[in-house]
């Protein structure tokens, strides 16, 4: 019990130090582990919740393909920035959106699947019963479905009340057991997950209320669907969006100096008050430690060395320079939330994020260092407003080196 206890110490401190996601802290502190299999679901982990999620029901279903692949498939990379401000606790998150169409969840996965060839039923209803009831009818036919439950409401991620209806990510389930279902959310060991909390969960975001994908595994058609979710993603950053495209990293970039605007960081963060919040929300949005992957650029890049063998094209540079790029995003990441100054901060992310790998057996952990983070980050000091053009610096540095590597990217692909 004492060696596991020091184990999981050492995971989760490398997890704080570095921003690496479980199974890479994981990997290094202990090497690979093989997959546990529960009532003959096997939980292959993964980091991405989307592209994990497709991934895994294939695997489980006999037709094995890579994350980074179904990636690839799904549109690979996107981007995009919102400030959003909360009044009634005077705190800021910043979110940001790294995957192609990020915005429109039930977009990407339709989109995704039909690109794949995998054959899918879509159910959504406003009622509670009827969205229960069908689930449990594709679980009871031996089909994994993917929902997207509210991070607050599922329970096990124990966020706070303030983030009732914020909304979260797609995980699977693959079985009812009574009053419960497990559940697969990157976890590397079984969690199981109160059913009346799941179906409230999956019932709390109006944009996508009960909405459930039941998959059927079938062969694949992998170089079709790689080829159409890389042109897909150099036109869609190619455009002209500074919403939802890469002239977003610039506004933001902008924005972060800008004392005149009504966005501007120098007069929203004028006194201070949000700051620490919005500056722990960059790292856990950017780095893998958080809830859903961070900015995929590592993840994009191992597509692209995959996808240059199955279709015989030049990918081997630009995945180089997408994790070259992957590293300009740690260093913001760390310019955001410096390790030395926040390392309580990020070691309770991190333990928050391993005890969820660890599924119902990390639950006591997840519980404890949850509660300690959010009282910890109500409490913390913001940085000096000084820091913002080193953030600026950082953000125009990224916009450039992503729009050239975009502008690569397409040159590399073949004429349709």
């Amino acid at each position: 019990m004492t060696g596991k206890k020091q184990l999981k110490a050492r995971i989760r401190a490398r997890m704080a130090k570095t921003g690496e996601s479980y199974t890479t802290a994981r990997m290094h502190v202990a090497g690979a582990a093989g997959p546990q299999t529960n009532h003959g679901w096997t939980l292959h982990g993964g980091r991405h919740s989307a592209s994990a999620a497709v991934a895994n029901v294939l695997r489980n279903g006999g037709f094995p393909v890579s994350e980074p692949l179904v990636y690839l498939a799904g549109g690979g990379l996107g981007a995009g920035y919102i400030l959003w401000e909360f009044k009634r606790d005077q705190s800021a998150t910043v979110v940001l959106g790294f995957r192609n169409r990020w915005q429109y969840p039930q977009k990407w996965m339709d989109t995704t699947l039909t690109r794949l060839g995998v054959p899918f039923d879509v159910h959504t209803t406003g009622g509670a019963k009827g969205a229960s009831a069908r689930l449990s009818a594709e679980l009871a036919a031996g089909r994994a479905c993917v929902v997207l439950p509210d991070l607050y409401h599922i329970g096990y991620w124990h966020a706070p009340a303030v983030l009732d209806g914020h909304g979260g990510h797609p995980v699977v389930v693959y079985r009812e057991d009574g009053d419960g279902v497990w559940v697969d959310d990157r976890n590397l060991a079984p969690l199981r997950v109160d059913r009346a909390r799941l179906d409230a969960a999956r019932g709390r975001v109006g944009s996508y209320k009960n909405m459930l994908h039941a998959l059927t595994p079938g062969p694949l058609r992998l170089e079709e669907a790689v080829l159409e979710g890389l042109r897909d993603c150099a036109e869609h950053l190619s455009g002209s969006s500074d919403s939802f495209s890469l002239p977003a990293w610039r506004k933001w970039s902008r924005t972060v100096v800008d004392g005149s605007a009504a966005k501007g960081w120098p007069k929203v963060f004028a006194d201070g008050r949000g700051l620490a919040g919005a500056m722990l929300s960059i790292w856990e949005a950017v780095e893998p430690v958080g809830t859903d992957g961070g900015n995929h650029r590592d993840l994009f890049a191992d597509g692209l060395d995959e996808a240059a063998d199955l279709l015989g094209l030049p990918l081997r540079d630009l995945a180089a320079e997408f994790r070259r790029i992957h590293g300009l995003w740690h260093d913001f990441a760390e310019t955001a939330l410096p390790e030395t100054e926040n390392r309580r901060l990020r070691e309770l992310t991190a333990a928050v994020r391993a005890a969820v790998a660890e599924g119902s057996a990390g639950a006591a952990d997840a519980e404890s260092a949850a509660a300690e983070l959010w009282a910890l980050k109500a409490e913390a000091t913001p940085p000096e407003p000084g820091f913002f053009p080193a953030l600026g610096e950082r953000l125009a540095t990224i916009h450039r080196a992503e729009t050239a590597a975009v502008a690569a990217l397409r040159a590399a692909l073949p004429a349709q």
